[in-house]
């Protein structure tokens, strides 16, 4: 067996665009139409990434559907202290509240420390979005749970949502600074608005050029989970949040979610044959009816 390597996921920022991210700090920078192709080692197994900058003690192995790529362990032990379980209530850093538009209906608030600027925005995919609010942490999360309760704008979109209608929400950019301007009028009326959080004016910003979604056809599916001995070969035309738009030779456009190839010993070596590929549906289209 030659070199491998361990992904250490992909990492979004407002000035560099994607990097992905290899165990030992190195990464590589993407741009379109560079070549990605890489397998799966035989016989290998997809182990646990570990939490918080440490190795998974048990070295247990996990599924290889789970885009987490953690053991249930680990996985509490990562979100402890996390912002996004509450578990920073005295962190003195600023944070800015946004909301995120991902197509016709698909709406989402959440919060972000103003030090990250825009890249949490990139990382999540979101195709356009406007800042709401800037204050402290338990203020910002005081007017996150307003705009659940009194808009009914949920804290998450799944990806699966995102990637289906991506293509369509990307030629609809009017429909969403719309969607978003309305809700950021009703949003800074509300009754209970945290005093201490600074209302920002409307400001939309759309990803639509910075994931290449202008010129990329349409994604026709995803792919589900990588196996053992088997490889992917592709052009990257587009990329989103974690997810890789890939044109190959085999199944036109695929998107691979990047967070599946943690755990995985990868190599440059060629494989059998192709990771399993889920088509999307020929209705693409479809509004969310619910915030799950």
């Amino acid at each position: 067996m030659g070199r491998t390597w361990k992904c250490a996921g992909l990492r979004w920022s407002v000035a560099g665009g994607p990097v992905l991210r290899w165990e030992g700090g190195v990464g590589s920078a993407l741009g379109w139409g560079r070549r990605v192709a890489f397998g799966v080692v035989e016989g290998g197994v997809r182990v646990c990434v570990g939490a918080r900058g440490n190795r998974c003690a048990g070295r247990r192995e996990v599924g290889a559907r789970g885009t987490g790529g953690r053991c249930e362990e680990c996985g509490r032990l990562d979100r402890v202290g996390s912002v996004a379980a509450d578990g920073k209530a005295d962190d003195p850093r600023e944070y800015r509240v946004y909301l995120a538009w991902f197509g016709a209906g698909l709406v989402k608030v959440g919060i972000t420390a103003v030090e990250r600027g825009a890249d949490r925005l990139l990382e999540q995919g979101a195709v356009c979005f406007t800042w709401l609010g800037a204050g402290p942490l338990m203020a910002a999360r005081r007017a996150e749970e307003l705009l659940r309760v009194a808009l009914r704008v949920g804290d998450r979109v799944p990806y699966g949502v995102k990637r289906a209608v991506r293509a369509v929400a990307a030629r609809d950019l009017d429909a969403g600074c719309a969607e978003l301007a309305e809700l950021h009028r009703r949003a800074l009326t509300l009754p209970g608005w945290p005093e201490t959080l600074a209302p920002q004016p409307f400001s939309p910003v759309d990803h639509v050029q910075a994931f290449g979604l202008d010129d990329a056809p349409a994604a026709t599916g995803e792919i589900t989970e990588l196996t053992p001995a088997a490889a992917l070969t592709g052009e990257l035309v587009a990329a989103a949040g974690p997810d890789l738009h890939l044109a190959t030779s085999s199944h036109g456009v695929v998107i691979l979610d990047t967070r599946l190839m943690t755990g995985w010993e990868l190599t440059s070596a060629g494989a059998n044959g192709m990771f399993p590929v889920r088509p999307f549906p020929d209705e693409r289209t479809e509004t969310q009816t619910g915030l799950f």
